[in-house]
């Protein structure tokens, strides 16, 4: 499911504020933000993980289209991945892939600073910021600061 406008703006607001670091996308879908963010920071590496076949092919004809070589995209499962190079993870993801994601950096050795989540929380974390979009739902985008004492 596609993120709204207003949740982009809100976390492309947020990705302002991680630094220089890789930026990866769980799920980046048909690349609607992964493109878009890889074209608003061409000196962040950027990556994106998605499984579906056509919203894979999709994105990746795009970033061609558009030469982003900042930009990679795999067709993989981000459980699999190695996050290890990775500054700042952005998900839009149902509540059990969100646990799984907890557990997997609070497992693995990574370099991830920040988590950026639109609409469902990190179950056991303390959000350092949360947006609440001027939606129906009042919908919540949040950033996670991981330190290294909580992984």
């Amino acid at each position: 499911m596609p993120s709204s406008n207003k949740a982009y703006f809100s976390m492309m607001q947020l990705v302002d504020k991680t630094g220089s670091g890789t930026i990866v996308d769980l799920g980046s879908g048909w690349g609607n933000f992964v493109i878009r963010i890889a074209k608003r920071y061409p000196q962040r590496q950027v990556v994106g993980y998605e499984l579906s076949f056509l919203p894979w092919l999709t994105s990746s004809c795009i970033k061609k289209i558009l030469g982003l070589k900042n930009l990679t995209l795999h067709r993989k499962n981000f459980y699999l991945a190695d996050f290890s190079k990775a500054s700042v993870l952005i998900c839009y993801l149902f509540p059990e892939a969100m646990e799984k994601i907890s557990h997997k950096l609070q497992v693995e050795k990574s370099n991830v600073s920040f988590l950026i989540s639109n609409n469902f929380a990190l179950p056991s974390w303390q959000a350092y910021r949360t947006i609440r979009l001027n939606d129906f739902y009042k919908s919540p985008v949040y950033l996670y600061k991981i330190s290294k004492a909580e992984t």
